[in-house]
């Protein structure tokens, strides 16, 4: 029933970069938010050649969307600068990535600590579903440390031609409005640290015509826009070390725990990484209580990691929605500043990688290999391209979250649903090539049935549980 869903209207992701953005408040529906409007395309052959010199694009953030920018700008014949404060920091990250991405992106395969082909998915009353049973042979879910893949993107980057600075980026000088000012250069402004001014850093700066912000849910640069603000959630998360004998219990496997202990909107996981494990936990509503919920989830797996010591506390914020604003004449936001995280799921790596690719790629086209100025309607071709391609995946989990978080009733419909074999198929299919797969139509109206059923159920525990508490 999920997977073949159609719908007709998504607004949220569609926004006018001429209209002032409106802050979306907590009460405030994003994907609602905004109404729907088409965009004239101008061809990018009427903008004027550049002289003596290639297209400057600046990165801004060397995480996936940062590093896959910049390699396919340097590629595409881009003059190319990635600036990245901290180039050896372990970005907090579960580090789940789809099968599609190793192929589309060409992972090594030795980067990838673990290839996940089982899960369990525990509900509030400690009922597990396993699920993965429909994987093919040639199937998993690739667990990765960000520190790993983020270090090997940036320097493929590097080896296409792109110059990776060790930098943190400050503000932008944005051209005046005026025709004689339309293809003035940004100025950046950046601290760089190259090793020989101790912690301090020197400052510096840069003209480039094209700004790529791909830095992160706390963007600079989606602030130098003015591209307003959206709901976040609170993600926490320990990597533990566990004994050898336990750790075997998670060589191909990771867990998802769902309950108002561990989150009141979405869950907590265990996934395994080289030699030890993620657990974490992720809240919108109440951030205070994250620890809490934390503990809670350690205290769930607790038989399974006991003996465990914990190496790294991480926590970081999820981007609930995007932003109202993601392009700005020659500056363009992807992955989590412009807000590319799936609801449900709260995945964000393959959907960060690869807008930063489609900007890129949108810029290289515009640009005629970097022989050409662009304009806005060239990064606008970028985010036509990506709302039309991702919609529907936003859409149906942002439903589903909806639908199956609001509960402790309706987590145990939402596990008792997931062990449903066609479920299944239909799921992982969506999650491993990064597309709403078409249904079947009589499994959909089976699987509607059983849903509806299990949400009845649902509810009339709701009702009875409410009696008691009276």
């Amino acid at each position: 029933m999920t997977s073949s869903i159609v719908f007709k209207s998504f607004t949220g992701l569609r926004h006018s970069s001429q209209e002032h953005p409106k802050v979306l408040h907590s009460h405030t529906n994003p994907i609602s938010a905004f109404p729907y409007r088409r965009f004239r395309i101008k061809a990018s052959k009427s903008s004027p050649k550049l002289q003596n010199r290639n297209l400057r694009v600046a990165v801004i953030g060397g995480g996936p969307a940062g590093g896959s920018a910049a390699e396919t700008l340097a590629k595409g014949g881009i003059e190319t600068y990635l600036i990245e404060r901290k180039l050896d920091n372990c970005k907090p990250c579960g580090g789940a990535i789809p099968l599609c991405m190793v192929g589309e992106f060409d992972l090594p395969l030795d980067i990838i600590d673990r290839r996940v082909t089982k899960m369990k998915m525990i509900s509030p009353s400690n009922v597990a579903v396993d699920i993965g049973q429909t994987l093919k042979a040639h199937e998993y879910i690739g667990m990765v440390r960000r520190e790993v893949l983020d270090d090997y993107l940036r320097e493929r980057a590097s080896t296409n031609g792109a110059k990776v600075i060790n930098g943190l980026f400050l503000k932008m000088d944005i051209p005046k409005k005026g025709s004689e000012n339309i293809n003035s250069p940004y100025v950046l402004h950046y601290t760089e640290y190259d090793g020989k001014k101790g912690g301090t850093g020197e400052r510096r700066t840069l003209e480039v015509d094209v700004v790529i912000g791909a830095d992160g849910a706390n963007s600079r640069v989606a602030k130098s826009i003015d591209a307003g603000d959206y709901d976040y959630a609170i993600a926490f998360q320990e990597r533990i070390k566990i004994p050898d004998d336990k750790m075997v219990y998670y060589e191909n496997l990771a867990e998802m725990y769902v309950g108002d202990d561990v989150s009141p909107d979405f869950y907590g996981w265990v996934f395994p990484k080289c030699d030890h494990v993620a657990v974490g936990t992720g809240t919108v509503t109440h951030k205070g209580d994250i620890k809490k919920f934390q503990l809670a989830t350690r205290n769930r797996a607790r038989d399974k990691i006991l003996g465990g010591k914990i190496i790294r506390v991480e926590a970081h914020p999820i981007p609930e929605h995007p932003r109202p604003r993601r392009l700005l004449g020659r500056v363009a936001l992807v992955g989590d500043a412009a807000g590319y995280v799936t609801k449900c799921s709260g995945e964000g790596i393959y959907f960060a990688a690869k807008s930063g690719r489609m900007c890129a790629e949108a810029i290289v086209e515009g640009s005629g290999n970097g022989k050409r100025m662009v304009d806005e309607s060239d990064l606008r071709r970028y985010l036509e391209k990506w709302d039309k391609t991702y919609w529907p995946t936003y859409k149906v989990l942002d439903v589903l979250q909806k639908v199956f978080y609001r509960s402790n009733p309706a987590r145990e419909a939402f596990v008792e649903m997931c062990a449903d074999e066609y479920v299944q198929k239909m799921t992982f299919d969506s999650y491993l090539y990064k597309r709403v797969m078409p249904g079947n139509p009589l499994e959909d109206l089976k699987l509607a049935v059983n849903t509806i059923g299990s949400l009845v159920r649902a509810n009339a525990l709701t009702r009875e549980m409410d009696k008691l508490s009276v």
